[in-house]
């Protein structure tokens, strides 16, 4: 967990630094780390002077976190995430959906349920 949560976090300096709208005289203008302790517990937190924010908490049970800061189009971006037993869970309005089943589906879907096949 704390390894995805470490290559989460160089992703996103990553991006941040090849992104066309960073300011390149960004600085850290609140950083907040607070090291695994003996149980694993960890916490992060920092924000830079245009506008990236990103903060994270976990154990070995999983992680909670969540990062924004302004896209290229001037978009504000927010995602917030959870990682744990159940896998990565990531969600922001940013982040494409599946579109609704079809009504003729869901009630194929209806009928199939309500019509089980005969066993043979």
């Amino acid at each position: 967990m704390f390894k995805l949560s470490l290559c989460l976090l160089a992703a996103l300096m990553l991006a941040n630094v090849y992104a066309d709208n960073i300011n390149k005289d960004a600085v850290i203008t609140r950083e907040d780390v607070d090291p695994a302790d003996a149980e694993g517990n960890y916490q992060y937190a920092f924000e830079t002077s245009n506008g990236i924010q990103a903060q994270e908490a976990g154990n070995v049970n999983g992680i909670r976190g969540s990062s924004s800061y302004i896209s290229p189009e001037g978009v504000a971006i927010s995602l917030n995430y959870v990682a744990d037993e159940n896998g990565f869970q990531p969600q922001g309005d940013h982040l494409p959906t599946a579109p609704p089943i079809p009504e003729a589906i869901l009630r194929a879907l209806e009928y199939i349920a309500a019509h089980p096949p005969s066993p043979q």
